[in-house]
């Protein structure tokens, strides 16, 4: 569904970004992984059309960005940015609600079916109860799931999101996690920027992994956490195993291993 072919871009003279390639299908959770500056954040702002590459093409469902008008193209990618800003005094409820918005009618008035799938979105990313709790007097793990849920209450084909499980206690990363990949197997677009690469190991489908703008490895979990790309992307030695109950890789770093070729 998503596409990026030769994707490049500068901030100034500084290039962040490298002849990039990936390819999101729906159905599918797309892992996005790399050590601090490699270029993740900016990847999906170009993904998301907030961006304009420098060089190289974006498409959904085979259409740029700025091809969709802005009503169009929300009822095809939601986002959950990195950042979750807190400039206005909204409740949870009413900031889930804001995910309706594509889908309102000229009198901008939420109907039973808006109101249903902001309480589902809420419920499923265990912020029901915050409902009415303004959202500056959030914890910042209870501020981004209300995030998610207004990306999820948005109902579009494909997700973006920036770290959603930053911050996050072990069982709602969990419960983050297990939610993304319900939504790809029910056919969604799922693209993830996480830093977490177990995480990433247990449950996304393909990786792209950034090193300094450029892309270091892409393909399955097997193909891209392997120790060497691991030690080459974040300068430090792991031990890559195979859970036997799961089948799922993990990674453990071996201790006083990094060095001076690191994340930066």
């Amino acid at each position: 569904m998503i596409r990026a072919r030769g994707l490049s871009f500068a901030y100034g003279p500084r290039t962040v970004l490298h002849e990039v390639e990936l390819s999101a299908e729906r159905g599918q959770l797309t892992g996005v992984l790399g050590p601090n500056g490699s270029g993740k954040t900016t990847l999906l702002r170009l993904l998301s059309g907030f961006l304009r590459p420098a060089a190289g093409t974006v498409t959904v469902d085979g259409r740029a960005p700025t091809d969709f008008d802005r009503r169009s193209f929300a009822k095809r990618v939601a986002v959950v940015p990195q950042e979750t800003p807190v400039d206005f005094p909204f409740t949870v409820s009413e900031l889930v609600l804001l995910g309706r918005t594509p889908h309102l009618g000229a009198l901008g008035l939420e109907g039973a079916a808006d109101l249903s799938a902001a309480e589902q979105a809420m419920t499923a990313c265990g912020v029901r109860e915050l409902a009415q709790r303004p959202i500056f007097a959030l914890s910042a793990g209870e501020l981004r799931r209300a995030y998610v849920a207004r990306a999820l209450a948005q109902q579009a084909q494909a997700l973006l999101l920036d770290e959603p499980t930053a911050g996050l206690d072990i069982h709602h990363q969990i419960a983050i996690c297990e939610l993304l990949c319900a939504h790809a197997r029910a056919g969604c677009c799922v693209v993830l920027v996480v830093h977490d690469l177990n995480l990433a190991a247990g449950y996304c489908d393909r990786l792209l992994l950034l090193k300094d703008g450029a892309a270091l490895a892409q393909g399955t979990v097997e193909e891209v956490l392997t120790y060497r790309q691991v030690r080459a992307a974040y300068g430090v030695d792991v031990y890559v195993g195979v859970n036997e109950i799961t089948g799922t890789r993990f990674l453990i770093p071996m201790t006083g291993s990094s060095s001076s070729s690191g994340s930066g």
